[in-house]
């Protein structure tokens, strides 16, 4: 203000200058015409000088009078307005210290121990106030619960001071509180009472009928309407059949929860209807709230059926902020019979090789045996249709060591392959990109070649997570399947004309299976015996793919030792780490997971290791725990049976922790 009042006068006394600048001059040019008026133009000029000086002093003391009332006026107003505030106010130092209270504050908190309230509140101001990098910005924001109301706090910090003996910084802290719990209800309401959209397929439904003799279908399927009309009363939802084995639900945002705390009994209750002679019915369920409108949020159910269905099925999963959920899926996959898509997938993929320019087929970081042998039976398959194809191979382990230099000592396969930069400067937006035994964008092996193409095709086998590519124009995901290369026999199986695959091609695509299948161990079923004999048939030499995965003495007494160092928590899982960083750390903790379900009382086996920077999991089970469940839970992915995950920022130890946490947490949710 004070300034404001500087700038007022000095603005006066320039313009009380300029006129008599401007008299000044007129009396000179009359003195130069006329010589006798120069004394009496001296008088004249000396006489305004005085009056205007003594003018000026008095009109200088009467605007400073004037503005000193004003300002005192202002000060008394905003005074007044503070302390007669709509919001309650409060003037108080971070140390605890209240220094002033408007009057709202006094009736709005007058039989609460505000000060125990907002000590917490204070500190965490604090403390960010001392982090911030911008000390310009003096704004302050916060939320708060008293009692049974939530507050917004808003504010700025005005001054800083040291207190006591340390020179403790204090700040004082001018705070409004901003009443938003009838804004927070009514937004809470309209959540509520948004619609929920989702859909429930019966797994399976055409091979279950088939089982269930023609005198107990229709009790059974009676039996199995009822079971899910009732779960959706129970959940205030509305129900409506579509097709024979599948229906669409709609009910209010407010019963999710509801239904999230019974944790989709239904799942347990459809499987518990006695069936004799067939496996367990089992049911499928996607809920999404994600949309604008009902039809967008249909939309985004199918999508999320999708994940549900790519994941194995026999479970819920729930899509709400864009973020998944999920529920069930602890039971092991049942082979599909059918082979009507891997003809129609065989088909549609050599016509996308005919109208490619090129083909690149690219596999998972690390690449095992799996990744390579299905990209090696691909590219026969483009060369089948003489089509330029290369496969993109930036990284592998030890589990690839043998069959590289095996495959080097091929001159047909010499310039095969592509690295990072020369994927990258070959690819171009006519180029179908093909990727192998994985479907997640941060997995692949390149990560950045998805997008430089709009033509992707994903074959993989692992249960679907949330990071999918989903952009592909044509997908092959059967987690039926024991590996991705079962499925790429199948396609050279069934294409048009059959490629004549080399024995070494043969023996990649026979090893992956093996691998995956731990010799035919786990989930194995039909069509991946049917597979196995096409690829024999085609030459395949066992003793020497036997050979490629033998590990070496050292490689054994460093397995033996992980194995002895396990420790056991639920009487059955067995968790152990390998604690040294080597390039094959990934591989030794694969291969000491499989060797300690070996032993009698072990069902399911983690090893933690390194890879690279990153921490890293390989999960194991016999079946009867889902180890993907519980490394998804630390971001990983995998089967049933056979899962990992990678995970930054933590130690070993921690890692090891954080696991058992969640192993705890399963078998709780088991038991429940």
């Amino acid at each position: 203000m004070q300034n404001n009042n500087k700038k007022t006068l000095k603005i006066g006394s320039f313009k009380t200058e300029i006129y008599l600048a401007i008299i000044a001059i007129l009396l000179i040019i009359i003195c130069i015409q006329n010589s006798v008026l120069i004394v009496p133009s001296i008088i004249i000029y000396a006489l305004i000088l005085l009056y205007t000086f003594w003018n000026d002093n008095k009109r200088k003391t009467e605007i400073t009078e004037h503005i000193q009332e004003i300002t005192g006026n202002v000060e008394t107003a905003a005074k007044n307005s503070l302390a007669n505030s709509p919001f309650p106010l409060i003037l108080m130092e971070t140390d605890g210290n209240i220094v002033w209270k408007n009057f709202k504050f006094n009736n709005e908190f007058a039989n609460i121990d505000i000060k125990n309230i907002l000590i917490d509140t204070v500190k965490e101001i604090k403390l960010e106030l001392e982090k911030r990098t911008n000390k310009k910005d003096k704004t302050i924001e916060k939320e708060i619960n008293i009692e049974k109301k939530t507050y917004k706090i808003v504010g700025e910090y005005v001054k800083v001071k040291q207190k006591g003996r340390n020179k403790q910084t204090v700040y004082t802290l001018l705070l409004y509180f901003i009443d938003q719990t009838d804004y927070l209800n009514a937004l809470k309401e309209i959540k509520e009472s948004k619609t929920c959209v989702g859909i429930l397929k019966i797994d399976n439904y055409e091979e279950t009928i088939k089982e269930i003799s023609p005198e107990t279908r229709p009790q059974i399927l009676a039996e199995i309407e009822k079971n899910i009309y009732e779960w959706a009363s129970n959940a205030n939802a509305m129900i409506i059949k579509t097709e024979k084995d599948t229906y669409v639900i709609t009910f209010e945002n407010k019963y999710l929860e509801k239904i999230k705390e019974n944790k989709f009994e239904i799942l347990d209750s459809v499987k518990e209807i006695d069936v004799q002679g067939i496996l367990q019915i089992t049911l499928t369920i996607a809920i999404s709230n994600d949309g604008e409108t009902n039809q967008e949020k249909y939309k985004t159910a199918i999508a999320t059926m999708d994940v549900a269905l790519g994941r194995g099925g026999d479970q819920a999963v729930i899509r709400e902020d864009g973020k998944y959920e999920f529920f069930g899926g602890r039971t092991q996959e049942v082979e599909k019979r059918t082979k009507v898509k891997a003809r129609i997938v065989a088909h549609a993929l050599e016509e996308l090789i005919i109208e490619a320019n090129d083909v690149m087929i690219m596999g998972h970081t690390n690449g095992d045996i799996d990744s390579m042998g299905s990209s090696m039976g691909l590219y026969r398959l483009a060369k089948n249709l003489e089509k330029e194809a290369h496969i993109v191979n930036n990284t592998f382990g030890l589990s690839l060591s043998s069959f590289i230099e095996t495959i080097k000592e091929n001159e047909e396969y010499k310039d095969v392959f592509y690295d990072k930069a020369e994927a990258m400067s070959k690819i171009t937006s006519k180029t179908l990109l093909i990727v192998v035994d994985t479907h997640k964008k941060s997995y692949v092996e390149v990560p950045e070649l998805l997008e430089k193409t709009n033509k992707i095709v994903v074959i993989d086998h692992h249960r679907i997570s949330t990071d999918y590519i989903d952009n592909a124009i044509l997908t092959f995901h059967e987690v039926y399947a024991s590996s991705a290369s079962e499925l790429v026999t199948e396609l050279l199986q069934y294409a048009n004309k059959e490629p004549e695959i080399t024995p070494l091609e043969a023996e990649s695509l026979y090893g992956g299976i093996m691998v995956d299948t731990k010799n035919f161990t786990f989930k194995t079923g039909v069509r991946t015996f049917e597979a196995a004999a096409y690829l024999r048939k085609c030459g395949v030499d066992i003793i020497k793919v036997k050979k490629w995965f033998q590990s070496d003495l050292q490689s054994y007494n460093l397995i033996a030792e992980i194995v002895k160092k396990a420790e056991v928590i639920n009487d059955t899982i067995a968790i152990s780490i390998y604690d040294k960083k080597d390039k094959d750390a990934n591989l030794i903790c694969a291969k000491a997971a499989d060797e300690l379900l070996t032993i009698s009382t072990i069902t399911a086996s983690f090893v933690i290791g390194y890879l690279g920077e990153k921490v890293c999991i390989s999960g194991r089970s016999l079946g009867d725990v889902n180890v993907q469940l519980i490394l998804e839970q630390l971001g990983g992915g995998g089967h049933i049976t056979l899962a990992g995950a990678q995970v930054e920022g933590m130690t070993q130890e921690e890692v090891k922790q954080e696991l058992i946490k969640i192993i705890k947490q399963y078998f709780n949710q088991s038991e429940t």
